[in-house]
């Protein structure tokens, strides 16, 4: 029996997105479609992991910061740090000043500048600091941010892949996935994810569906100015603005949801 289409970009979206076993069969832009509408779920098992691991160091004794700073290494881990590298080639391409073809240039050197090295210590600070903060409140609230956190930080991919979205170069990750989700689409996963976000909040209480969805409705405003940004000053989309995009959405959710 051959296998089911859905089941490609479920394997694209893994392969490309987590350091999980996981074959991947199909590289052509249908399974592309399906792995950057697939996203959000592999953020949902990245999330649970994060939250997990938080979660277990409380268990054993440890305070929030310890579990805090578990919950943000463990995404990393799961990612070969790929959105934190990408995050900060992107802070070094925009800080550089430079034209698109030089500020291009400058992201795809292996070695990070100070914009990247600042922008980096301030996200994982504040990733953080939230998580810590929300931790000490409640376990619960802890946990359920850094699953919302990972799942919008996806999402900000989704959205970044859809049509009219230009890549910035002919090859790499940014050119295979540019453009390839209908608007539609991607429209349509933001809502499923928002949804799914406030239905998790109901657990905690009224109060959370509303943070929760924020939460998810802010990370993907703030993703998508970063965006449009990169977009004007790179001509389009690379691996490393998608990186930047997944960073700057999880560290928005998970400050929105320390808010209050």
């Amino acid at each position: 029996m051959s296998e089911i289409p859905p089941l490609h970009g479920l394997r694209f979206a893994v392969g490309t997105l987590t350091v999980l076993p996981v074959t991947v069969s199909r590289w052509d832009r249908g399974a592309a479609r399906g792995g950057m509408l697939c996203a959000p779920l592999v953020g949902l098992v990245v999330g649970v992991c994060a939250a997990g691991s938080g979660l277990l160091l409380l268990l054993l004794g440890a305070g929030p910061l310890l579990a805090a700073v578990a919950s943000v290494a463990v995404p990393a881990v799961l990612t070969r740090g790929l959105h934190l590298d990408g995050l900060a080639d992107t802070a070094d391409g925009l800080g550089s000043g430079k034209p698109a073809e030089d500020a291009l240039r400058i992201m795809k050197q292996s070695d990070i500048g100070p914009f990247g090295v600042i922008t980096l210590v301030l996200v994982l600070a504040a990733q953080v600091a939230a998580l810590a903060q929300l931790y000490d409140t409640s376990w619960a609230r802890g946990a359920l941010a850094a699953v919302v956190a990972a799942a919008a930080a996806r999402l900000a991919l989704t959205l970044a892949a859809r049509g009219g979205v230009p890549a910035a170069r002919p090859d790499g990750l940014g050119a295979a996935v540019a453009g390839v989700v209908p608007v539609r689409g991607a429209l349509g996963v933001a809502l499923a994810v928002t949804a799914a976000a406030a239905l998790c909040g109901a657990l905690l209480g009224p109060y959370d569906v509303a943070r929760a969805a924020l939460a998810v409705a802010a990370s993907a405003v703030v993703a998508e100015l970063l965006l449009r940004h990169c977009v004007r000053r790179f001509g389009g989309v690379t691996g490393d603005v998608f990186g930047g995009l997944a960073e700057a959405a999880a560290t928005t959710a998970l400050v929105v949801s320390a808010l209050g």
